[in-house]
């Protein structure tokens, strides 16, 4: 449920932004804070402009690995995990859509990715790449962390041999007091 709700949650949050930026920054950029600014790009290649025109290759890859994530995001034993895989999947799926629908080359997922976030000093980027780069890091983070044991209840403690045996209040002892 997590998996899903993370997965969908972003990438609506990635298309909604998206079409924000197409209705609002065509012509003009905002500027945010210091070196952040609102800047519409499009991007028909890969990160970072390379691959520029090989985007529906890059989105089949994309839409490979999306459906081998989905997979491995149904065993994650931690909801870490399922969070990082989640937010990878939005984000990919996210780029994909934009492949899909919005106007490029023509053809067969041959749309641009919208791009708006603009550091000024680092390509422009999207929500959908966020989620790619932060689910990756917190699932790193995730390898390093123990994996919590589902087999003990929480709300009662581990048995041990040392504790004395509970006296069962329906049997009477041999004393009749």
């Amino acid at each position: 449920m997590l998996f899903g709700a993370v997965a969908v949650g972003w990438l609506l949050l990635d298309q909604l932004s998206k079409s924000w930026a197409v209705r609002n920054l065509s012509g003009h950029d905002i500027d945010v804070v210091w070196t952040l600014r609102f800047n519409l790009a499009y991007n028909s290649g890969a990160s970072f402009s390379m691959g520029e025109g090989r985007g529906r290759w890059i989105a089949l890859v994309a839409v490979l690995i999306v459906a081998l994530l989905i997979w491995q995001g149904l065993t994650v034993r931690t909801r870490l995990a399922a969070v990082a895989l989640a937010m990878i999947v939005g984000g990919a799926l996210g780029n994909v859509v934009d492949r899909a629908l919005r106007d490029g080359n023509g053809g067969f997922l041959g749309g641009s990715v919208v791009d708006f976030i603009d550091f000024q000093w680092w390509p422009v980027f999207n929500v959908a790449d966020m989620g790619v780069v932060v689910g990756a890091i917190l699932l790193v983070v995730s390898t390093f962390l123990p994996i919590p044991d589902d087999d003990v209840p929480a709300s009662s403690p581990p048995a041990t041999d040392d504790a004395p045996a509970a006296a069962d209040p329906s049997s009477s002892d041999s004393t009749g007091g």
